[in-house]
């Protein structure tokens, strides 16, 4: 079989691809650019690279010929330039959803967040929410998996932690008061989407996919710390004040240590979807614990931040 990935080389998308790979499976990577955190990904048998935008349906429809079914994983969150929320996830998913039927590509699985949802003040939740009202109402087979907080090899939260333990000695939980989490490791969320792609049980079907164990989020970052071997202090910090740090580090970072969708998001917590949604099957539920193992096999290498890590110092960097 074949199948495509849109996002296909981010961090979702790398794990999904090298799974269906291993099964034997022919992948086709779409990606405006590819991502050099998994250089390795491109020589992969069985793996191709389709360098495109997911809002232009003529040159997904090329990319997406003969292909059995297309995992939609591109997604942003924060706004960059012309990559806007409505860009990426509305416009984007329009164009795949067009791009997938003029192909005959026969199912689609949409990747979206298990807090999405519409009229909530938040550009993220709300154009998550309307990709997925689009996929539901298109005439494709589809599945929508709505995930909690992701983590694994070549996250955003592991390797942001780490490296915030190695460079700051005070770390600034976000709200006066806890919020509870349900880490979900990439290999189960990659697992799913897998099984969505060929699974006919999960089609027309919105599951939320959450991790095994309920959590604080104190907890899971002071796990993080212990796992890294670093002792900073942790205080608590009110939501405002994290606003106008996410709002500053988004002007100033390549890829920010908090973005304004991530404060909104960790504000909230991530434990249950705001709707009843269909249940994941027993035999495919998240199944890995956020312990000290799995931690430690996302973790990137041990560092802290760099003043290439600035957007004013790296767009000084000579391109590669």
């Amino acid at each position: 079989m074949k199948y495509a990935i849109t996002g296909g080389t981010g961090f979702v998308g790398r794990h999904l691809a090298r799974r269906l790979a291993a099964a034997g499976h022919e992948v086709v990577l779409i990606a405006r650019g590819l991502d050099r955190r998994d250089e390795a990904l491109r020589g992969a048998p069985g793996i191709s690279f389709v360098s495109g935008s997911t809002d232009d349906p003529d040159a997904l429809s090329e990319a997406l010929t003969g292909c059995d079914g297309v995992a939609h994983c591109a997604g942003i969150n924060r706004e960059l330039g012309r990559q806007t929320y409505r860009r990426v996830h509305v416009a984007g998913s329009r164009a795949v959803i067009e791009a997938a039927r003029r192909s005959g590509v026969r199912k689609l699985v949409l990747l979206s967040f298990l807090r999405a949802r519409p009229n909530c003040g938040s550009g993220y939740h709300e154009s998550k929410w309307e990709a997925e009202e689009a996929v539901r109402h298109s005439s494709l087979n589809w599945t929508v998996l709505k995930c909690g907080v992701i983590y694994g090899r070549g996250d955003h939260m592991l390797e942001h932690l780490s490296r915030a333990f190695h460079s700051f000695p005070v770390f600034a939980l976000v709200g006066l008061r806890d919020r509870q989490v349900r880490p979900v490791a990439v290999q189960d969320v990659a697992r799913i989407l897998e099984a969505a792609l060929i699974d006919p049980r999960l089609s027309g079907r919105t599951i939320a996919v959450t991790g095994p164990e309920r959590l604080a989020l104190s907890e899971a970052v002071r796990r993080v710390a212990a796992v890294v071997g670093r002792k900073p202090l942790f205080v608590r910090a009110p939501v405002p004040f994290h606003y106008a740090l996410a709002w500053v580090l988004e002007r100033l970072m390549t890829v920010p240590l908090v973005s304004l969708a991530q404060v909104r998001i960790l504000s909230e917590g991530m434990t249950e979807p705001v709707s009843e949604l269909d249940p994941v099957p027993l035999d495919l539920l998240p199944s890995i614990p956020f312990d000290a193992d799995s931690i430690q096999a996302g973790l990137p290498e041990p560092g802290g931040f760099r003043l290439t890590d600035l957007r004013c110092v790296a767009a000084r960097e000579p391109a590669r």
